[in-house]
């Protein structure tokens, strides 16, 4: 079996062969054309040779001036024949300088050269040859002109290690400048972070800092012993007195108060006449209302005093008679304890005072040592970004002094090694060999006719072998049936057709093999399945009608429905014939099963639906009730249904029906099969979720057809029959080990 590639080329060969013979012609017609072309002979001229050669200074002493040096060596054509050069020759020859760039030529070969690395574009090595040519018709123009191009080559040498230096003396003296301002922005900026924080730093590294933080802390421990022993004196004092603080310096201001003490007096004699008053007078006695005012007015006086005293009692309260006369009757000793009360209260204030003024001295000290760290990597990060400017600039300063250096040490890296030389050229007969021309032009265009040949092959989307339409399903993990043959059938009537038509044709074993291997594993009750294509051509109706031909050669009752409604019926190839009212109502046509079943009148078992088609509004139809409650009838009544539908390229018929059925079968065929089509179809029916096609089958394939007596297929037949009613029966699980000796074994 021949590769595909090479199939695909004997096709496209036979496909186009007038192209590959056209430009075939052409290219032969071409160099005969050329072959026969007369010859003449070169005109005379004079060419002058001239040799340079690359050196190096034998001593630099600066750097700079090694690396210009060396660059200078790097000698290419562009260099020597720059439009300065040519111009500045032209002038001192009087020449054109288009006429000098025309006729020279340089050729240079280095030491890179003659290792077979080395060429004129990439430039010369040390120690290199630089050959230049110029042509001329005169021989001594030619030898004065080439003379002074050598010098203006020399001179260019040196200009171009000049400019080079000049170039890079420039770049560093305008990096400088930015390198000096850089290094003196570093400088501004470590100063002013020094004075700013400096003093922090230098604390924290003396430990003066930490010697406050620590002397806060014992300052606040002391603090602390001195408020206990204060609370502990004032806790005795307020047992003794039964009076708090604030009560002890209320008492100890109103008792030290004469005014107070002197209104206490008169309101108690007051009330002493009062009560000695009572006894013989009544209320309403004019003295007893007097003695009453006299009080009252008192009283007054006494709750104005206390307000001025101690502002009432000392919350902001005002105190009543009753309280103010007894709070001032405190005696010298009370006095005395009640005033230490109040002098040790003040003094606890003003201890907490300074405890809470400690603390917070502590927390600043203490937030200050810890912003140490990041102001300590701060000033290192900028004092290293100061030596980093500051080692630069230097460096800039080093390589300026350098390179000013070098500019005493600048030469030519080129000197003349030989002057010119004037030579004849031209008069020699030019003309090619006609027969090397016909025989370049025949091997040509048999080249440029098969590479063409070869393109279109590649280009062609078309499959032309089983092994192509093979890898693309394996690619696609579609499942392969089989691969069949092309039938051929002649009816007298009708003419050809690939439907199998006689019960014995060797052609309906590798049917009989396809549709074994479509009931194998999972799918061994299949009832109803729909055969559709890629595209027009590939043989899906002969399939479908050769697999329900197979299926009913088994012994099963099976049911062709041909739902192509938009092609003509093919089941006249097998004596069935249409009702032709089923063209005119094509729904009443598919109400009722009975009347739309045909028995096929030479095979047993086989039962056809044929089709009205072509129709309009095949769509409707298709998604019509009356189809659908016809093919679920079918499913009951038959063993196995088969239904041929239109290609997927056409239209999406297949789609909608293979819902209504258990599965699809993809028909492809060498020749017809498109690749891209192929490749999408198959990829968006695997991607569905439960995918809809089963698998694929190859038709048309080259096989060769076995011719086998009738007998040995019927009985092949009869047995793969009986061993299939034995799985239906038995329900038997696929892993069993038996042997099932059909066709579709032995495929």
């Amino acid at each position: 079996m021949s590769h595909p590639l090479v199939k695909r080329y004997i096709i496209a060969l036979d496909q186009h062969k007038l192209k590959g013979i056209f430009i075939f012609g052409l290219i032969s017609g071409l160099s005969g054309v050329v072959a026969i072309m007369p010859s003449s002979p070169t005109p005379v001229s004079f060419q002058a040779l001239g040799i340079l050669t690359i050196t190096t200074p034998p001593k630099v002493f600066s750097e700079t001036g090694s690396e210009i040096q060396q660059q200078g060596t790097q000698i290419t054509q562009e260099m020597l024949l720059a439009p300065n050069v040519i111009e500045a020759t032209a002038v001192a020859v009087g020449s054109k300088p288009q006429e000098i760039a025309k006729n020279a030529e340089v050729k240079i070969k280095g030491e890179e050269e003659e290792k077979g690395g080395g060429g004129a574009k990439g430039g010369a090595a040390a120690s290199s040859i630089i050959g230049v040519l110029y042509k001329d018709s005169d021989p001594e123009r030619a030898a004065k002109t080439l003379s002074v191009l050598l010098e203006k080559m020399v001179e260019q040498s040196r200009l171009i290690n000049s400019e080079r230096l000049r170039t890079i003396i420039e770049s560093i003296e305008n990096r400088s400048a930015e390198a000096e301002d850089e290094l003196k922005k570093a400088q501004e900026e470590l100063e002013r972070y020094n004075r700013i924080e400096g003093a922090a730093l230098a604390a924290a590294q003396d430990g003066t800092l930490l010697g406050g933080i620590s002397g806060s802390q014992q300052q606040q421990r002391q603090i602390q012993l001195n408020l206990e022993g204060l609370e502990t004196q004032m806790a005795s004092l307020e047992k003794r007195l039964g009076l708090n603080a604030d009560e002890a310096y209320t008492n100890s201001a109103l008792s030290a108060d004469p005014i107070i003490a002197s209104l206490r007096g008169q309101i108690q004699q007051v009330e002493t006449q009062i009560k000695t008053l009572s006894q013989d007078l009544r209320d309403l006695h004019p003295q007893m209302i007097e003695l009453r005012k006299q009080q009252k007015t008192f009283e007054a006086l006494l709750q104005e005093r206390a307000a001025e005293v101690i502002g009432g009692n000392g919350l902001g309260e005002a105190l009543t008679p009753s309280k103010i006369r007894a709070d001032s009757s405190l005696d010298p000793a009370r006095k005395a304890l009640a005033d230490q009360l109040v002098a040790l209260s003040t003094q606890r204030d003003t201890l907490k005072q300074q405890l809470e003024a400690t603390k917070r001295t502590e927390q600043e000290l203490l937030k200050r040592y810890q912003r140490i760290p990041t102001k300590q990597l701060e000033q290192m990060r900028l004092n290293q970004k100061f030596q980093i400017k500051q080692s630069f600039y230097s460096t800039l300063q080093a390589s300026l002094i350098d390179a000013k250096a070098a500019e005493a040490e600048t030469v030519s890296n080129l000197s003349i090694a030989q002057p010119p030389q004037v030579s004849k050229i031209g008069g020699e007969d030019n003309g090619m060999n006609p027969v090397v021309v016909l025989a370049g032009g025949t091997v040509g265009g048999l080249v440029l006719a098969a590479a063409s040949i070869l393109l279109l092959a590649i280009l062609d989307n078309k499959l032309y072998s089983p092994q192509e339409i093979r890898q693309i399903l394996a690619q696609q993990d579609v499942r392969l049936f089989g691969e069949l043959p092309v039938v051929t059938n002649t009816d007298p009537d009708l003419g050809q057709t690939g439907i199998i038509l006689q019960s014995d044709s060797p052609y309906l074993e590798f049917y009989e093999r396809f549709r074994s291997s479509l009931r194998r594993g999972e799918h061994k009750s299949l009832k109803m399945v729909l055969v559709t294509s890629t595209v027009e051509g590939e043989g899906k109706t002969v399939s479908a009608y050769n697999l329900a031909i197979a299926s009913a050669q088994a012994g099963k009752r099976t049911l062709v429905i041909e739902a192509n409604l938009r092609s003509p019926s093919q089941a006249q190839f097998l004596g069935v014939t249409i009702d032709p009212a089923a063209k005119i109502e094509p729904l009443r046509y598919y109400n009722s099963l009975s009347e739309c079943v045909k028995l096929a009148p030479n095979i047993e078992n086989l039962y056809i639906i044929p089709s009205p088609g072509p129709v309009r509004q095949a769509v409707a139809i298709l998604e019509s009730s009356e189809l659908k409650q016809l093919l679920a009838e079918a499913r009951g009544r038959f063993d196995f249904v088969v239904i041929d539908t239109p290609s997927l390229s056409r239209c999406d018929d297949a789609l909608s029906l293979q819902p209504l059925t258990e599965g699809m079968i993809l028909v492809t065929r060498p020749g017809y099969t498109q690749k891209a089509i192929l490749n999408q179809a198959t990829q968006e029916l695997t991607e569905a979720e439960p995918s809809p096609l089963l698998g694929a089958i190859i038709n048309g394939a080259d096989t060769s057809v076995p011719v086998a007596p009738p007998e040995e297929i019927k009985e092949e037949i009869e047995t793969e029959y009986e061993e299939e009613e034995v799985f239906e029966e038995d329900e038997l699980e696929e892993d069993e080990e038996e042997q099932i000796p059909t066709g579709a074994a032995r495929f």
